[in-house]
């Protein structure tokens, strides 16, 4: 009886993007919803595109913090976090949440077989991950933009493919990663990715990743 509860719990993903030094009062307010532990990146806007203002996403640091929940957790936390944040008010921040197949990690979860999402079009909006190298995230953002995009943020990382490493002095170098998060509408989504796609020649090996994920809500859109 027990595995059969667990099996049958639907999780999402929590994400939020708010201004540097917020991210203490997002966990706050999700471990009082019964949300225990969270990941914050750091990311920031591309200030010399106009379009990000739209976003608020033009100025300063940015924290960008993942949580897990299930999904009727989720929901009321995202309701809450929108409230307390005031995310109806510009540059107070983004929400959104993604639902995921399978969550591993965490003690009360069962890793679930054909895993299914939800039918296509019950999908508002949609977020695009390009992962590029360090420098060229502007220009990911400018190709998002000419497709109909209104910004995005990004995130520092590293790399560790092996066609991604070089030499120096017989030494492994990982160059910075740039992580591009945006959020499009779903009817805008495919032409933002062929912008990005031909812009940066994605396919073609060692020149980054682009990935997209559904999702569920979001909160703070203008």
């Amino acid at each position: 009886m027990k595995n059969n509860s667990i099996e049958g719990m639907n999780y999402d993903i929590l994400c939020l993007i708010v201004n540097d030094g917020v991210g203490s009062k997002v966990l706050k307010i999700a471990k009082q919803d019964g949300i225990s532990g969270g990941t914050v990146f750091y990311g920031f806007g591309t200030i010399n595109n106009n379009a990000l203002k739209l976003l608020g996403l033009d100025d300063i640091r940015k924290e960008i913090i993942i949580l897990a929940a299930k999904k009727e957790d989720a929901e009321k936390t995202l309701e809450d976090l929108s409230q307390k944040l005031k995310l109806e008010k510009r540059n107070h921040g983004i929400a959104f949440s993604i639902p995921i197949a399978n969550l591993l990690g965490n003690r009360n979860c069962v890793y679930k077989q054909n895993a299914s999402s939800r039918k296509v079009e019950d999908i508002m909006h949609q977020a695009i991950f390009t992962i590029v190298d360090h420098g060229q995230a502007e220009e990911v953002i400018d190709a998002a933009v000419a497709a109909g995009s209104q910004g995005g943020t990004v995130i520092t990382g590293r790399g560790s493919g092996s066609h991604e490493t070089s030499k120096l002095f017989s030494m492994d170098i990982e160059p910075e990663k740039e992580i591009v998060l945006i959020l499009s509408e779903t009817q805008t989504t495919d032409a933002i990715v062929a912008s990005i796609s031909n812009a940066m020649e994605i396919e073609k090996p060692g020149n980054g990743v682009l990935f997209t994920l559904d999702v569920n809500n979001t909160k703070g859109l203008f």
